[in-house]
């Protein structure tokens, strides 16, 4: 594995960041008002969970604490999967995009699941 100087070098968190930038570009803005502090604010709050949570983890001495945020991480990627759904169920945006979306946080999980086998290798050792 390359070197990690600082969270923003995790694959996972980048591929979290990219996510974030992604439903807040073409998933959000199509949300109507009334879903404000409903459906977008859910949307955010779980984007942003997915970064926070790593970047926290990154912090924590010990191996097990670190992997303790990525299943928080990891979670709030099921969570953004779910809202996706939810947005396409009520109409706000296109089968097309939630297929485009969908896909998209299942990789995040993947690379998430990936450093979570890295870390308790780590604490193994």
């Amino acid at each position: 594995m390359a070197e990690l100087s600082d969270f923003r070098t995790l694959e996972c968190w980048k591929k979290c960041r990219d996510l974030r930038i992604v439903l807040k570009l073409e998933l959000i803005s199509k949300l109507p008002a009334d879903e404000k502090y409903k459906l977008t604010d859910q949307i955010i709050r779980a984007s942003r969970s997915t970064t926070n949570n790593l970047a926290e983890g990154w912090g924590k001495f010990h191996y097990k604490d670190q992997v303790k945020y990525c299943y928080q991480a990891r979670g709030s990627c099921a969570e953004l999967i779910d809202h996706i759904l939810i947005a396409e169920e009520e109409g706000y945006c296109s089968k097309e995009l939630c297929e485009k979306l969908v896909p998209q946080v299942q990789e995040a999980m993947r690379l998430i699941n990936g450093y979570i086998n890295y870390l308790n290798k780590r604490s193994k050792e």
